[in-house]
């Protein structure tokens, strides 16, 4: 059986959504930690709990940068500026950012290249102070709050941060059986997360390259692992992701370890209420392949047709499930 997992968001994260996400036959709600404060969880949890049975997953921020708060979803960073990254936390502005976990500021190093968000700004670190580095903008264009940080060299973070391991005990105690650890680098990842959920559903998100390389050591560990493209692709060329996708479902399949794939599935459908031809392809793609579930993100939690989107995915496990290279065309274009 296929699964569809949804993220609730802002756009979902309402009785009638949840309700409808239910009825499609969801099995999974994600609660992504990257977009929700820790006061939130216990709270969010009973809200979801109230409007449905669908079960929860717990998704942690993992060992993954970001920036900070920014003044606007907007700041432009030109050609050429010099932009601060402060030590401290600071909102950002024009001429200063902040970068999260703390512990990334005394990794830096002059050269180092950062990217924030994809295919965005691009810094150059060219001055080290105590308490400030100074970058130059190498690729310009518009940063908002809390968007994913990419640098040229290993960075070195705990799998898990406080908020993860605080929001996971939350769980715990709130019954929850489904946990993922975004960027699952290496086994002992998973091992520090099994001190805290024992032997709960885990989920191991696979978006790196260091994570990549060491999938046979992760997934004797874990119930399933999730390919995310998007995270991924900052790290691997966008055109090997295709085949890189491949040959993880395929490499998994062999240790029975179900895989599930997330990121612009059907990205046109958080403003459109039907997909591209070639998203569609994709989806298909993707389960020929052997996926044995499908991610919905931003196509629920922000997107303007939630509901729309989980119709879509269905309509197409259908004709997968139907479908056998032997049908003859007559029979693949009048369905069953």
């Amino acid at each position: 059986m296929i699964k569809v997992l949804t993220t609730l968001g802002p756009t979902s994260l309402n009785k009638k959504t949840v309700e409808g996400l239910e009825q499609r036959g969801v099995s999974l709600f994600r609660i992504n930690l990257s977009h929700t404060n820790i006061e939130e969880v216990d709270a969010l949890i009973d809200k979801i709990r109230s409007w449905s049975g669908v079960p929860i997953c717990i998704d942690s921020e993992g060992a993954q940068v970001r920036n900070g708060s920014m003044v606007s979803e907007s700041v432009k960073y030109g050609l050429n500026n010099l932009v601060s990254i402060s030590r401290d936390k600071k909102v950002g502005n024009e001429k200063i950012i902040s970068l999260t976990p703390a512990s990334v500021f005394d990794q830096l190093s002059m050269g180092d290249e950062i990217r924030i968000d994809f295919n965005s700004v691009c810094l150059k670190v060219i001055k080290l102070e105590k308490d400030i580095v100074t970058c130059k903008v190498i690729h310009e264009g518009h940063v908002g709050s809390n968007k994913a940080v990419t640098i040229n060299k290993t960075i070195h973070l705990p799998a898990i941060t406080p908020k993860d391991e605080a929001a996971f005990r939350i769980g715990i105690d709130k019954g929850i059986e489904n946990f993922a650890l975004s960027f699952t680098n290496r086994a002992d990842d998973v091992r520090a997360v099994r001190k805290i959920i024992g032997e709960k559903n885990l989920i191991a998100k696979i978006e790196s390259i260091e994570g990549v390389l060491n999938l046979k050591e992760i997934l004797p560990l874990v119930q399933q692992i999730l390919i995310d493209r998007g995270d991924l692709s900052r790290e691997v060329s966008i055109e090997k992701i295709p085949f890189l996708q491949r040959r993880i479902i395929s490499f998994a399949n062999k240790f029975e370890v179900p895989v599930y794939v997330a990121t612009n599935l059907l990205e046109s459908m958080t403003v459109n209420k039907g997909p591209t031809r070639a998203e569609a392809n994709d989806v298909a793609s993707t389960l020929l392949m052997g996926a044995r579930g499908l991610v919905l993100a931003a196509e629920t939690a922000i997107g303007k047709y939630p509901t729309e989107s989980v119709d879509i995915i269905n309509a197409i496990i259908r004709e997968y499930s139907a479908w056998s290279p032997k049908l003859s065309l007559k029979k693949i274009i009048e369905g069953s």
